[in-house]
């Protein structure tokens, strides 16, 4: 067995150097997430408020940020407001920057990456939408996902969030039996796998 270095260094591939592809972070200094961090505690709804409306697509906005309390557990944020998860995760990002890199994905196997774009991944999902739509799957209806770590994962839950459907998220590891109980508890119309997880 090889030791590894103590502390290894691993390069970043040239294509994620490209400031189009992964502009400057957010948050660029300890100071300035310090002073974000103070306003989100003493001024949450000025704060979140600010952030939800920055940062999201609302198809119905909101008017009240936030509701209740913790200690009588009746929390609820941003009353009025309606969005879809899927636009906000996808859409809009493949609208204004197509060529972005939206998912990295390193594989259990050495040298076996995949860059998917936004436009790639709006594709994906679209499309998984679409079959999901063509087999009967509405708004409410229930989908299980049983599938591995790997990209098409997350373009079930994003395609789920696309039509309105819930998705119960199993476990690739469990058994068929402890797979069927959450199937049946879930009441799921369509369980989405894969047909092989290399590990």
């Amino acid at each position: 067995m090889s030791e590894l270095p103590d502390d290894p260094v691993y390069p970043v591939p040239t294509r994620l150097l490209d400031k189009t592809q992964c502009p400057e972070p957010y948050i660029s200094s300890l100071g300035q997430y310090q002073d974000m961090y103070r306003q989100s505690v003493e001024q949450p709804d000025v704060f979140f408020g600010k952030m939800a409306m920055d940062m999201l697509s609302w198809s119905r906005p909101f008017h009240t940020v936030q509701h209740g309390s913790l200690l009588h557990g009746d929390v609820a944020w941003f009353l009025e407001g309606q969005l879809n998860a899927c636009y906000n995760c996808v859409d809009r990002h493949a609208l204004s920057t197509p060529d972005k890199i939206a998912i990295i994905y390193e594989a259990d196997e050495p040298n076996n990456a995949d860059y998917i774009t936004y436009a790639e991944l709006l594709r994906r999902v679209c499309q998984l939408a679409g079959v999901l739509r063509a087999r009967g799957i509405r708004k409410g209806d229930t989908v299980a996902i049983y599938m591995p770590m790997i990209p098409e994962a997350l373009v079930a839950l994003l395609a789920c969030a696309r039509i309105g459907a819930l998705h119960s998220v199993i476990f690739a590891g469990f058994s068929a039996e402890a797979l069927r109980d959450r199937v049946r508890d879930a009441a799921s119309r369509v369980v989405l796998t894969a047909d092989q997880g290399r590990r």
